[in-house]
């Protein structure tokens, strides 16, 4: 007994014991199976065999954390509340070596699909080249055999080079008079933007890519979501059969709604997609959207917050809509409260996301579980 008393306090002591987590609490340190806080920011989940595998930015003390000085973060986990450190899933390379992805570069909102027809796991995640802060604006993608790791850099891309979004109109492939001297945000200038101001500019070299989901549908098809023309833009793009590339076929989300942070999900038939507005690294309010196709029309709804801190979605910015095994339509809205002077101390929100007809709702809660999901369904009315 008296070993036993000692074994324990040892691996109290060491962070390997950690007691068992039953519920998520919003805002708060969240340690691993190491006693350690998360580090996987920006993140998307992948579930898969009956584990959930969290992918995230590994961050380190810093404005230097603001690049990517280590790679990619992956976490497993059978209950959502207690994650097994499984390392780094997706290392950069060294600094120097010429790598897109080499040390110093910036990697942002990693999301991992598994493509059933190759049997691999394939990353996506927005990249900008080292020392070009946001002017590379692309999209990337990793391969690996196993969900964990280690994923192998492929290649980065400008989607859409020489492809025209669905229902692009003709008269819209040709610069318009005086279209370059138009003042920004003026009503002129914003239905320029709606006619292809930005989609022309970059038609052959291919469209920004910045924040970006990843997104499967029932039918087994994926689709690459992000935020384009300057951020002015979200852009759906259809990945190939492999989810290794882009098929061409791709169209426009809320044009000129500056939108960013995409994080999307389906239920009934309908595709939901939460957003958030461009201000930076500061939080604000968040955005909602619902369509009856993955390619729209897109029809703008309220700001799916509730409550004191609605208008900075509880001070956070979404990243995912984590669909939950083994409950109908049951979904978890996260979220990132990032921490530019240091970003290693970035905090996570996750909530339940809950519908009053179409409109996505989220309420703050200072602890929940997954038991909320059954008790609004009891209740009836919001559907959790």
């Amino acid at each position: 007994m008296k070993k036993t008393l000692i074994l324990t306090a040892l691996l109290a002591v060491s962070g390997l014991a950690q007691a068992q987590r039953t519920a998520f609490e919003p805002g708060k340190v969240w340690p691993d199976n190491k006693g350690t806080h998360l580090n996987a920011h920006g993140a998307g989940v992948l579930y898969d065999q009956g584990r959930y595998y969290l992918f995230g930015e590994h961050k380190i003390a810093g404005p230097k954390g603001n690049s990517a000085q280590v790679g990619v973060h992956c976490y497993s986990s059978k209950d959502l509340y207690n994650w097994t450190d499984e390392g780094i899933a997706l290392a950069v390379a060294p600094a120097g070596s010429g790598s897109e992805i080499e040390q110093g570069s910036i990697i942002e909102r990693p999301k991992v699909v598994f493509n059933k027809k190759t049997g691999k796991y394939v990353m996506w995640f927005h990249l900008e080249l080292k020392g070009k802060g946001y002017a590379a604006a692309r999209t990337a993608l990793a391969v690996s055999d196993k969900a964990t790791g280690p994923f192998r850099y492929v290649r980065s891309f400008r989607p859409g080079a020489g492809q025209w979004p669905l229902g692009f109109k003709d008269e819209w492939k040709k610069p318009a008079p005086n279209e370059a001297s138009l003042k920004w945000w003026t009503p002129e200038w914003t239905r320029a933007v709606a006619e292809g101001l930005f989609v022309r500019r970059d038609f052959e070299p291919g469209q920004m890519a910045r924040d970006m989901t990843i997104f499967v549908d029932d039918d087994g098809k994926a689709y690459n979501i992000h935020s384009s023309e300057e951020n002015l833009t979200l852009h759906v793009a259809e990945l190939t059969a492999d989810y290794q590339g882009f098929t061409g076929r791709w169209n426009t989300i809320a044009p000129a709604g500056h939108n960013e942070a995409p994080a999307i999900c389906k239920r009934g038939g309908k595709y939901y997609l939460i957003t958030s507005g461009c201000t930076g690294w500061a939080p604000n309010a968040a955005r909602s959207f619902v369509a009856s196709s993955i390619w729209g029309p897109w029809r703008q709804l309220d700001n799916p917050a509730t409550g004191p801190d609605a208008d900075s979605t509880y001070h956070s910015q979404s990243t995912y809509l984590l669909p939950v095994a083994g409950r109908k339509d049951a979904f978890i809205f996260m979220a990132d409260r990032w921490t530019p002077k240091n970003p290693i101390d970035g905090g996570y929100i996750w909530l339940p996301l809950r519908f009053e007809g179409d409109q996505p709702r989220l309420q703050w809660a200072d602890r929940w579980n997954l038991s909320a999901f059954d008790a609004a369904k009891a209740k009836g009315g919001i559907n959790p």
